[in-house]
């Protein structure tokens, strides 16, 4: 492989349930010669009432729909979030609520299956795909920056006024 992609990606919530943000930033690596990363792009977006879980769901789900649509599909991805709920949800968790026909450990349904499955589905059309937690607040650049954008975009949605400049 010649290029990796890493996608940075953070969801927000004022109060939760509430009004919530998503934001992502793509990251190209070029693998030959010494190039810098190159930021190919950030995203990001909004949703009246929802909950943190699912716009963490949601950044991670808009940041391969870009890589899809760009046609990256056979580059190495890494994708790094902050959110533990995200990571263990798809790479553990999946499986087992697939086994027992999307119930939880406590018997109860899963919650925000409409997001899994869509996560599930674009995440089976990469050829190499790896899960990266990052701690938020810690003075990573990229998770800064989408915590940033996902925070604006709650704060906008709420009808608070945030520059949402990129």
């Amino acid at each position: 492989m010649t290029a990796k992609i890493k996608l940075y990606t953070d969801g927000a919530c004022s109060q939760n349930p509430g009004p919530g943000g998503w934001a992502f930033v793509m990251i190209l690596k070029d693998m030959q010669g010494d190039q810098p990363e190159q930021e190919l792009l950030r995203g990001s977006g909004s949703e009246k009432l929802t909950t943190n879980n699912r716009m963490e769901i949601q950044a991670v789900i808009e940041a391969l729909k870009e890589v899809h649509s760009r046609k990256l599909l056979d580059l190495e991805l890494t994708i790094y979030t902050d959110s533990s709920y995200v990571k263990n949800g798809i790479t553990e968790w999946i499986k087992k609520w697939k086994k027992n026909g999307w119930k939880s450990s406590s018997n109860s349904p899963v919650k925000n299956q409409d997001l899994w499955l869509l996560l599930d589905s674009l995440v089976s059309s990469f050829s190499s795909l790896s899960w990266k937690w990052v701690k938020g607040h810690a003075g990573n650049k990229f998770n800064e920056v989408c915590d940033s954008l996902a925070s604006k975009q709650a704060q906008w949605q709420k009808g608070e006024q945030a520059s949402l400049s990129f």
